[in-house]
């Protein structure tokens, strides 16, 4: 990680990991739907915040393949997902999805920078091959100590808080795997993501465990 340069805008990369298990086939539909949503929401916070550099880097997995549909993009560059790339298949891989997406992040960001992470996944890990649990919590206590936000958000046939803990992961999001309960799952989380960027405008610190809160 280097260190950047003062006179350079404010710099938010947005690293989405989204699981493209056979399971997620279920709610591939919203899930499609959501992750073109969230693209929209990043381009536009672009727009809202014009003193600031929002980035894209958007992966989906399963045991088959890492599929990079933008990997450090410009927001402004990015466009909506097209229905044949999020295909769910195969099995959850989400160690090694988890330490390809942080590790390559890690090399293209400076001192200064801030980065959201967002996991989303119906399945605990089970088929990576490189990376372990030890390793990514290991990263991952790490870089919170350095403007990076974590979140996980997953299927309620999970124990999704206890799965956050495994990884040093303060925010969580658990959510039914239904049309209404993907959807609204993503609406939220759209709107914390909002929040979160409002909170690096103005330079405040988003209380740890606090992201997915909503505002009365």
């Amino acid at each position: 990680m280097k260190k950047q340069d003062s006179n350079k805008a404010k710099r938010v990369f947005n690293l989405i990991i989204v699981d493209e298990s056979g399971s997620m086939s279920i709610i591939r539909k919203q899930a499609f739907a959501g992750m073109n949503e969230t693209l929209q929401t990043v381009r536009q916070m672009q727009k809202k915040f014009t003193d600031q550099e929002q980035r894209v880097t958007l992966i989906t997995f399963d045991s088959e393949h890492t599929k990079w549909h933008y990997d450090n993009e410009p927001a402004e560059n990015t466009k909506n997902l097209e229905w044949k790339d999020y295909n769910p298949c195969a099995a959850t891989p989400l160690y090694d999805a988890m330490g390809k997406a942080i590790s390559k992040t890690m090399a293209q960001t400076e001192d200064g920078d801030n980065v959201l992470v967002t996991v989303i996944t119906d399945g605990e890990e089970n088929s990576s091959e490189e990376w372990t649990l030890k390793m990514i919590r290991s990263m991952i206590e790490k870089l919170k100590k350095q403007n990076w936000t974590f979140t996980l958000i997953g299927t309620d046939n999970l124990d999704v808080e206890t799965m956050a803990q495994s990884f040093a992961i303060d925010e969580h999001l658990k959510f039914a795997q239904t049309v209404a309960g993907t959807t609204a799952m993503f609406a939220r989380e759209r709107r914390s993501r909002e929040r979160y960027n409002c909170c690096v405008a103005e330079e405040a610190v988003m209380p740890v465990g606090s992201f997915f809160d909503e505002e009365n």
